[in-house]
């Protein structure tokens, strides 16, 4: 059976991807182009997106509102995402012990890839998170580097991006991983490191004295050589086959079934959605209630959250002390996360309410996301985004605010 693996950056329009065609004892074809220039003759396509634009993640979620996709989900992990829930689509990947795992991406982004395969006439397609793509085995980690960042696996349903690092530091990403995993009795035996090739590979023994776990060298691993079965499908298509288009007589009575169904499913969708949104109202009723024993005097409470931080702001600049949302604080942590930036990329920078917006010249996605893991580093909330391009040259935007 042939394969073909389409790599996509939600963030980028799809116009461009990198490709491989696998054909069962083959050797694959490798290409990079326009999405018109796709091979046409695979059996099973697969989607592959970027490790650094899935946010695999942990909740607790009730039983009938597993394997549920989209924006109810999302609300679940609304803290982890820190924006609006209606932006990302999660999806149930399984269980891990007591809890759900979610991988999270950009809808849009998301949306208009699937659309353009579409429109392409890839009616059916696979939906994969590169992070898990690589090899796992049982109490053991794999972490795939390039030399500077990586990704790296810890579960047959959990992982992440790493930040930098370099030949003799491992990144420090890894190092709150395995002391996270240590609290809970959970840290590997041992990290197979996979690197894109031999010439990259880190330092192991500087490594293990830094990180104070075993590590092995697994030798090279790419996306586009992974076997046809590795990773968890995250979303799925089936093709629409017009065969038995005559025996729609034949297939009422299982239409009727199915249309019953279907109803009953509505159904406990509905109702899943209105007991997501009644625990909502009761988190978002109990926030008010404690900020308005702290403030009996407000007169409105919209937003408790926002609110409660600003009387915090304001309890600060009274007694004469600076708050994490001031412009000083906030332009220190920015320019230590920035220092690595290309010299001249940093375009405009405004603060207003909080809100310390950077507009940047284009530059490479992995100096972005450095970038944007360093400022969170810094306990700040970053989003990003893509502005109007000025000139002919695109530009990118990063929003921070202090947590």
């Amino acid at each position: 059976m042939s394969l073909l693996r389409i790599r996509c950056a939600l963030a980028d329009p799809p116009s461009q991807c990198r490709w491989a065609l696998i054909e069962g004892g083959r050797e694959s074809v490798q290409g990079e182009g326009p999405l018109a220039d796709l091979p046409r003759r695979a059996e099973r396509v697969q989607l592959v997106i970027p490790a650094a634009q899935v946010l695999i993640t942990r909740a607790q979620l009730p039983r009938a509102a597993r394997r549920r996709a989209g924006s109810v989900l999302a609300f679940a992990v609304e803290d982890e995402t820190l924006g609006e829930p209606e932006v990302n689509q999660a999806i149930w990947l399984g269980s891990a012990g007591d809890a759900d795992v979610l991988a999270v991406v950009n809808k849009s982004g998301l949306k208009r890839w699937l659309d353009a395969l579409d429109g392409m006439g890839f009616s059916g397609y696979e939906v994969h998170c590169e992070t898990l793509l690589l090899p796992q085995a049982a109490g053991e980690w794999s972490l795939a580097w390039n030399g500077q960042d990586g990704f790296l696996r810890t579960g047959e349903f959990e992982g992440a991006a790493t930040d930098c690092g370099d030949r003799r530091s491992p990144p420090l990403s890894l190092r709150l991983a395995l002391e996270a995993a240590a609290a809970r009795a959970a840290q590997p035996g041992s990290i197979a490191v996979y690197v894109d090739t031999p010439e990259v590979a880190p330092d192991i023994e500087a490594w293990q004295s830094e990180l104070g776990t075993s590590l092995r060298l697994a030798g090279t691993w790419d996306w586009r050589t992974a076997p046809p079965d590795a990773g968890i499908c995250m979303i799925q298509t089936r093709k629409v086959w017009s065969v038995f288009r005559g025996m729609l007589a034949r297939l009422r009575p299982a239409a009727w079934i199915a249309g019953g169904a279907l109803a009953i499913h509505l159904l406990a969708l509905v109702t899943d959605w209105t007991a997501l949104a009644s625990e909502q109202r009761a988190l978002r009723r109990q926030m008010e209630l404690r900020f308005r024993a702290v403030f009996p005097d407000a007169v409105a409470v919209v937003d408790p959250a926002l609110q409660m931080r600003r009387k915090l702001a304001e309890a600060r600049h009274a007694a004469g002390k600076s708050d994490s949302g001031d412009l000083l604080p906030m332009i220190e942590n920015v320019a230590v996360a920035a220092k690595e930036l290309p010299p001249g990329s940093l375009h405009i920078v405004s603060y207003e309410n909080g809100l310390l917006t950077l507009e940047l010249a284009a530059i490479e996605e992995a100096s972005m996301r450095r970038t944007v893991v360093h400022l969170r580093q810094a306990g700040l909330s970053v989003e990003t985004s893509s502005a109007a391009p000025r000139s002919g040259s695109g530009t990118a935007v990063i929003t921070v605010r202090a947590l």
